[in-house]
């Protein structure tokens, strides 16, 4: 039997079931490639979220102006020296390219929505319709501040036909809670510009998922599961995991530089508390 064409009215239909009030904002990490068949394609998609939510955001990262250097700090989650090739195909941040094709084809149309302005971190800028107040508060050393302004405006998350491996808004909550995090550098008119406060992997954040669960509101539309989840409480359910222990929503891959580090940061950081504690 062949699959039903989804229409503007169905994604409409659909996202409404979600109960966001919507002046509440909403960022949103989606795939359309899931669903089925959208009669409009990306277009359509993108024309639903935006009638039903009067303030939709999304990643637009830019991995391509990304150099990694001969040498640098220790520590880092990288191995440097290491990608000569692809420091020889880098290209130049400007405030027009495009998002990476990483992040789907939704946020590539939302940044050339006529009313979409963009933040100007040169890695990690965002996106937004009636999203001003949350991309200004970005800056090159707090890359993650419109999540933060997002939870102060107790927005919501919408993944549709993505899981939590791909939700940004969980490396905000490992930077609330003091995780490891590194250094970037990118490519800008200006020269090469250092980008702190880089995030670690996100393979691991699928383990949060029956942590969120009671907070998680779902429909479907076509082949595709859409949650949502508040913010606020997103962010107290993550933090609290990984305070209560330290290595939680880490990936399991052997090769995985970044949680490599975290690890064995973490390892140092709870040793050096050990011999605060044995020296009172």
């Amino acid at each position: 039997m062949a699959r039903k064409i989804i229409g503007f009215h169905d994604l409409v239909e659909g996202l409404r079931g979600l109960r966001i009030v919507s002046r509440q904002p909403v960022i949103a990490h989606a795939s359309l490639s899931v669903a089925g068949e959208i009669q409009g394609g990306v277009e359509t998609a993108l024309g639903a979220m935006l009638h039903v939510f009067s303030t939709l955001i999304m990643p637009a990262f830019t991995y391509k102006t990304m150099l990694t250097p001969q040498t640098g700090p220790p520590d880092n989650g990288i191995v440097y020296g290491s990608r000569a090739d692809a420091n020889r195909m880098v290209e130049f941040f400007h405030p027009d390219m495009p998002a990476d094709r990483l992040m789907g084809m939704i946020p590539e149309a939302l940044r050339r929505h006529p009313q979409a302005r963009r933040s100007s971190h040169p890695i990690l800028s965002f996106t937004g319709v009636n999203a001003g107040p949350f991309l200004e508060s970005q800056r090159l050393d707090e890359p993650l501040a419109p999540i933060r302004r997002l939870v102060e405006a107790k927005g919501w998350v919408l993944l549709f036909g993505v899981d939590h491996t791909v939700n940004t808004s969980i490396h905000y909550v490992e930077r609330l809670a003091r995780r490891k995090q590194f250094i970037r550098w990118a490519l800008t008119p200006q020269g090469v510009v250092e980008c702190p406060h880089f995030p670690g992997c996100s393979d691991g954040f699928n383990a949060l998922t029956p942590w969120v669960e009671p907070i998680t509101r779902w429909v479907k539309i076509g082949e595709a599961l859409i949650r949502a989840l508040p913010l606020v409480e997103l962010v107290e359910i993550a933090c609290a995991r990984i305070e209560s222990d330290p290595l939680a929503l880490l990936c399991d891959h052997a090769n995985c530089e970044r949680c490599q580090s975290v690890r064995e940061w973490t390892a140092s950081q709870i040793k050096i508390r050990e011999k605060k504690v044995e020296g009172i």
